[in-house]
């Protein structure tokens, strides 16, 4: 007899969600949480009614910033899909290089959700590699 497999869908709030499976997540107030998971670097979410935004900060390389550097960046864009390089300009005065993505929160899959933590875990590893390159 063949296998049958039934798929089940079961409904879980966010942060429990994320906790159930190994993250520590922190409320910042405003609809911003810091979310960690072992010794990555934390994921800043931001919350509203549609949307989460992902961040994670890489630091501010202005003192680094010149025209390959910056080439360097958007090339890798193409390699770390479905995050990308940005730069948070919140504070004018200390720039910060950022990875970022996002997600609707309509139909938000378990999948979905951990599969953008995983490609920012990935992109952070690429990040630090070419980042290093530019320090030395």
């Amino acid at each position: 007899m063949n296998q049958v497999y039934v798929i089940t869908r079961k409904q879980e709030e966010l942060f429990r969600f994320l906790e159930m499976n190994s993250f520590v997540v922190e409320d910042l107030g405003n609809s911003v949480y810091k979310v960690t998971r072992d010794e990555e670097l934390p994921v800043f979410l931001s919350v509203d009614d549609n949307t989460i935004y992902f961040e994670v900060d890489l630091g501010n390389f202005s003192e680094y910033a010149d025209r390959d550097f910056y080439f360097q960046l958007l090339d890798m864009n193409t390699e770390i899909l479905p995050v990308s390089f940005g730069i948070n300009n919140t504070n004018t005065e200390d720039p910060r290089l950022v990875l970022v993505e996002s997600r609707v929160t309509g139909d938000l899959s378990e999948h979905e959700l951990l599969s953008v933590f995983d490609a920012l875990e990935l992109a952070v590893d690429k990040a630090e590699a070419l980042l290093k390159r530019h320090i030395n």
